[in-house]
C-alpha cells in the first residue's frame, strides 16, 4: 500500500506525460525532460522553495486575445525582462501554477490556460540574494491567453509590465549576458503552432 495520495500521484503521472510529450515534439531538449522526470522522484519535495537543490515553477506565455501580444514583465530581483511565472509552493500542478501566477503578476482578469500543454521548459540558476543561498528552477511554461481587458496592474514583483509584438520577441535578441535565449525561444514556437 503506497503512503502517497492518490491525488499527487495522478498529477505526477500526468507532468510526466506532458514531459514525454514535449520531449518528442522537441528532441532538442529530450535530455532536459528527463531532468524534470528524474526531478518528480525525489524524495524531498521538489514543489517546494525549500528544496534548495532546485525546486520547480510554473510560468506563462501571456497573450492577448489574437495571440500576437504577450505581456512580459520587467523582474524586480532580477532585473531581467520575463515572462510571468513564479514558486509553485506545494501545488503539483503546474499549468494551475503558471495561471495563478499571471494572475496575480498581472492583475488581469479573464485568463484561461489555452491547453495545458508544455510551451516550453527551461533551467536556469537564480542567484544568491541576501537570505535565499543560488538554486535552480526547474520552469515549465504554459500558455495562458487573456480575453479580457488589457489594462495590467504591477504588482511588487516587477518594476515594469509591457505588452509586446509576439514577432518582435521572436526576432531581437533578447538574451542575457549568460545566454538565455527562451524568450525568443517561446516566441518562435507560439508562432509556428
Amino acid at each position: 500500500m503506497s503512503l502517497i495520495p492518490e491525488s499527487v500521484v495522478g498529477l505526477d503521472a500526468a507532468l510526466r506525460a506532458q514531459l514525454a510529450d514535449y520531449a518528442r515534439r522537441y528532441p532538442e531538449h529530450a535530455a532536459l525532460a528527463d531532468e524534470f522526470s528524474t526531478l518528480l522522484d525525489d524524495p524531498e519535495n521538489p514543489f517546494l522553495r525549500s528544496r534548495l537543490a532546485g525546486h520547480f515553477t510554473g510560468s506563462a506565455w501571456l497573450v492577448s486575445a489574437d495571440g500576437a501580444r504577450v505581456l512580459l514583465t520587467h523582474h524586480r530581483k532580477l532585473d531581467r525582462w520575463l515572462q510571468l511565472g513564479g514558486h509553485a509552493d506545494g501545488e503539483r500542478d503546474l499549468a494551475q501554477v503558471a495561471l495563478k501566477e499571471a494572475e496575480e503578476e498581472s492583475g488581469l482578469g479573464g485568463l484561461v490556460l489555452e491547453d495545458g500543454v508544455l510551451l516550453d521548459i527551461d533551467k536556469h540558476w537564480i542567484p544568491e540574494r541576501t537570505d535565499v543561498p543560488g538554486h535552480w528552477h526547474y520552469d515549465a511554461r504554459y500558455v495562458v491567453r487573456a480575453l479580457g481587458s488589457e489594462t495590467f496592474a504591477i504588482s511588487e514583483e516587477s518594476l515594469a509590465l509591457a505588452w509586446r509584438e509576439v514577432v518582435d520577441v521572436a526576432n531581437a535578441a533578447i538574451e542575457t549576458p549568460d545566454g538565455d535565449d527562451s524568450l525568443p525561444r517561446m516566441a518562435k514556437r507560439w508562432l509556428a503552432r
